[in-house]
């Protein structure tokens, strides 16, 4: 028979059930840990400067480019804090920017070359790191993780706005 802990609660189930909170705490840590190792991957292969949020803000530029302000929205940041954000990126390398051929009154944020290298690296490093994690949990493992995953998240949109959401902003 189990001991009864506090509030009657059954030990042995407690032993084996963690609580609650620990699922999102162990989530987060994945997703730091992946995170973590492809940055410094990256940091490897030429883009030491690189920091998680650019990789949201690159996913909404996207291939055809953006304005400071559409940015801004998709990031779920203000106007300013996506100019300031892209005024960094320029310095580094990564955007740059250019008018809309459609409108001369407009300026778009496009990648550069460094940029899209940035993300073709990437790509490559997230694909290694998965394998990695194959190799750790067992394939079939590692691909129900990510049914599991699947089933429980949002299937058709990526929330861009996640680091503002995360922050409070």
């Amino acid at each position: 028979m189990a001991a009864s802990g506090v509030g009657g609660a059954d030990v042995d189930r407690a032993a084996a059930e963690p609580p609650g909170f620990e699922l999102p705490l162990r989530l987060l840590m994945a997703f730091r840990a992946l995170i973590d190792e492809v940055h410094a991957e990256l940091a490897r292969q030429g883009h030491p400067d690189m920091r998680p949020m650019h990789g949201f803000v690159f996913q909404a530029i996207g291939p055809h480019g953006t304005t400071a302000a559409d940015l801004g929205r998709l990031l779920g940041v203000s106007k300013q804090a996506a100019g300031k954000t892209i005024d960094g990126l320029e310095q580094l390398g990564y955007v740059e920017r250019h008018t809309d051929p459609n409108d001369a009154r407009r300026k778009l944020v496009g990648l550069t070359a460094h940029g899209v290298d940035s993300l073709v690296k990437s790509a490559a490093i997230f694909e290694d790191v998965r394998a990695k994690w194959a190799d750790r949990l067992g394939v079939d493992r590692l691909r129900a993780l990510e049914e599991g995953l699947r089933v429980m998240t949002p299937g058709d949109t990526i929330h861009l706005d996640m680091p503002a959401w995360f922050g409070g902003g």
